[in-house]
């Protein structure tokens, strides 16, 4: 049980330091965390406990789950790793099709069924994804994303053990994902844990070995690193949301170097 918590904790961290690689191309204004914008100013009134679980995640994710990624690089061939990124990718299918029914987006659940049933029936299972190709768009939806539309606010912001960045809603909504997640029901009313535990640590580490360069030059770059992470949590969850229509990012967070804006 604890194994298989942990496996989903990895997944989650390594999906908020994939999100790191989006928002850095975007960062214009060194020397501003993006905190100070005050429609991204982010309610933390556990600052101090926060950093604190922060430095010990960094630690698992420097000791850890980085090497584990370097490894993978190494030896799975880009075909190989594609199509288990597919592959993970398409079980989590059930879950945005009924989050995006319960937020009331038929066309986003419409969306996210043609999307599973292309990929299962003509992508083999999910090996490939026949659908991005067929222009059916992927818009992954989560149950924080439900309450967020319901009218549930943010509350305060939170960094979870091996979980990472998330506020109040957001857990909860993870904890509902993770309850009704289709394979770990599956799993564990038939007895094979093991899978589902694998495919919570082979997720982690495919998406964190998806940004390498990215996440060490926004490690390198930031001057508060927490502060950065924190900014960037809230701005992705919030263009999420808003199913990526929210108003392009504003200028964040602390980089030395600059990049144009896409």
């Amino acid at each position: 049980m604890k194994l298989a918590s942990l496996s989903r904790s990895l997944l989650r961290s390594a999906t908020v330091l994939a999100f790191a690689l989006t928002a850095t191309a975007c960062a214009t204004n060194p020397g501003d965390s993006g905190a100070s914008d005050a429609a991204y100013q982010v309610s933390d009134p556990l600052e101090i406990p926060n950093r604190f679980v922060f430095a010990a995640n960094e630690a698992a994710d420097v000791l850890v789950i980085r090497p584990a990624a370097e490894v993978y690089v190494g030896i799975v061939p880009d075909p190989v790793r594609d199509a288990i990124h597919n592959f993970i990718d398409n079980l989590m299918a059930p879950l945005y099709i009924a989050n995006n029914l319960l937020q009331g987006n038929v066309e986003g659940a419409t969306n996210a069924t043609g999307r599973f049933m292309t990929n299962t029936i003509l992508g083999v299972g999910g090996l490939a994804d026949v659908a991005t190709q067929a222009g059916i768009p992927h818009a992954p939806e989560d149950f924080g994303q439900t309450l967020a539309v319901w009218g549930v606010g943010d509350g305060p912001y939170l960094v979870l053990p091996l979980l990472g960045p998330s506020n109040l809603r957001d857990t909860a909504g993870y904890a509902v994902d993770t309850v009704g997640d289709p394979v770990r029901i599956w799993a564990y009313g038939t007895d094979h844990k093991g899978a589902y535990m694998t495919r919570g640590i082979v997720s982690a580490i495919d998406r964190r070995s998806e940004v390498l360069k990215e996440v060490d030059d926004l490690r390198r770059n930031s001057l508060d690193f927490y502060a950065t992470v924190r900014s960037l949590y809230q701005q992705q969850r919030r263009a999420a949301i808003n199913n990526n229509k929210a108003p392009a990012t504003p200028e964040f967070p602390d980089f030395s170097t600059q990049q144009p804006k896409p």
